[in-house]
């Protein structure tokens, strides 16, 4: 299924916990220092603190995360929490690795959805009961079926989603009602085809008198390969990565490459941007749309321009969006004791049912039932984008990809000089599948 194969939690021995260990620290010390002496949360069980809980949400993200958590411990059935907040990004995943191998782990984390092939094969998690679940009010029914079959390993829950939080368009409902892009109910009209998304970007620059969709790619290390996920995979396209090799269709991703070289031209949308510089031409009206990831709403809704939003554009016929998730996952433990695991199970149930609080920062909630609260289709433009949820398009699921990896870094790398017009798509694409190539020929450290 992966490059890697690797093995399942039951063959996970002494000595290979014991090597990922030593390989964990060698590259990951000096991103984790102090992990081995806790972290800040020490090994679980008796010791009256409550659930340990590690996540990576800090900003309005954490703000929002502590509004949840906080209504989730009052009352009679309230929980205590022992919440350690850290830094995301690799090192988030190298101290998480850790603490699962070294016996040191929380009784729940948060995990990219993406990443999970990276540790539910080699045994760093524990699987959700289900019967459990189902008992605090969560069955498989209450997912999008994307979502659901990632969060399985071999057949096995190994998380729980939280959210959805795709990359889309955000627009200037002014320019794009100028522009005669909008339906009826004033949502964007998906263009269905390369001519017509390029004819959309041309009426949304003239309407705007500047850029008709802005998107900064430059230097950024998962940008280009954000939006190249989404049009390769409307193409109808798969993007495999066996063991055996590279499973990549060359012409559907030349396709995608040289629509993007078209679209971005640097006449009529700019090619040179990068992240910020595309955020400060939407937020100061140089550009009527921008390809970015939902998490960027409060920064948007800031500047007072009247937004819309919609799940990224079809443009190529086959409806799909990039996306991760937040997840709830169960780090492996020694021996987990069995009242603090049915607790961590009704904690997820809870925080799912808290989750409109987690849609005002733009994310989609994953539990179904909270989309269906009223609350929900009042919150605007969130309420607009909400479908991208059921188009989610994750990374292909290998040991070395998901979101903050070097595989991301790498893919969008190979399609930068394209975009800059520094090289064919052909060779773009040359490059994606040589480094796909090199990334397999990798060892997985929890083989």
């Amino acid at each position: 299924m992966t490059g890697a194969h690797p093995r399942r939690r039951d063959r996970f021995t002494v000595d290979r916990r014991r090597f990922l260990r030593l390989s964990l620290t060698a590259s990951g010390a000096a991103l984790a220092p102090g992990l081995l002496a806790g972290c800040g949360a020490p090994a679980p069980g008796g010791d009256g603190l409550g659930l340990k809980i590690w996540d990576l949400f800090s900003g309005g993200d954490g703000l929002l995360m502590d509004e949840m958590m906080d209504t989730v411990s009052g009352g009679p059935e309230g929980f205590t929490l022992d919440r350690t907040i850290l830094e995301w990004g690799p090192s988030y995943y190298t101290k998480l690795a850790m603490a699962a191998a070294g016996g040191r782990a929380p009784d729940i984390a948060v995990l990219h959805l993406s990443r999970m092939p990276g540790y539910a094969p080699g045994g760093l998690l524990d699987p959700f009961d289900m019967e459990l679940l189902a008992e605090f009010g969560v069955t498989r029914e209450d997912f999008p079926p994307a979502l659901w079959e990632r969060a399985q390993w071999e057949g096995t829950l190994y998380a729980v989603p939280l959210d959805t939080h795709p990359f889309i368009v955000f627009y200037d409902l002014d320019v794009a009602e100028r522009a005669g892009v909008l339906d009826g109910a004033g949502r964007l009209i998906q263009p269905g085809s390369p001519g017509a998304m390029l004819e959309t970007s041309a009426a949304l620059a003239e309407a705007q008198g500047g850029a008709g969709l802005l998107f900064g790619h430059v230097t950024d290390p998962a940008q280009n390969w954000r939006i190249f996920n989404a049009l390769y995979a409307q193409t109808g396209a798969t993007f495999g990565l066996p063991e055996s090799g590279p499973a990549i269709d060359t012409d559907a991703a030349v396709r995608v490459v040289s629509f993007l070289q078209e679209l971005f031209d640097g006449r009529t949308n700019p090619n040179h941007l990068d992240y910020f510089g595309a955020l400060a031409s939407f937020t100061e009206s140089r550009g009527a749309m921008i390809a970015v990831g939902e998490w960027e709403l409060p920064t948007l809704r800031s500047t007072g321009i009247r937004l819309g939003a919609a799940p990224f554009v079809n443009v190529f016929g086959e409806p799909a969006v990039a996306t991760d998730s937040h997840s709830y996952v169960l780090p492996r433990q020694e021996s987990p004791d069995p009242a603090r695991r049915r607790e961590a199970h009704r904690y997820v149930a809870a925080m799912l049912r808290q989750s409109l609080t987690w849609a005002g920062a733009g994310h989609i909630p994953a539990y179904q039932p909270v989309l269906a609260e009223p609350g929900y289709a009042d919150l605007d433009p969130q309420s607009f984008y909400t479908e991208a949820g059921d188009l989610a398009v994750l990374d292909p699921p290998a040991w070395f990809a998901g979101s903050g990896s070097l595989f991301q870094d790498r893919m969008s790398q190979a399609i930068q000089p394209a975009l800059l017009g520094n090289a064919s798509a052909e060779a773009a694409v040359g490059r994606m599948v040589r480094e796909c190539a090199d990334l397999l020929d990798q060892p997985n450290p929890v083989r």
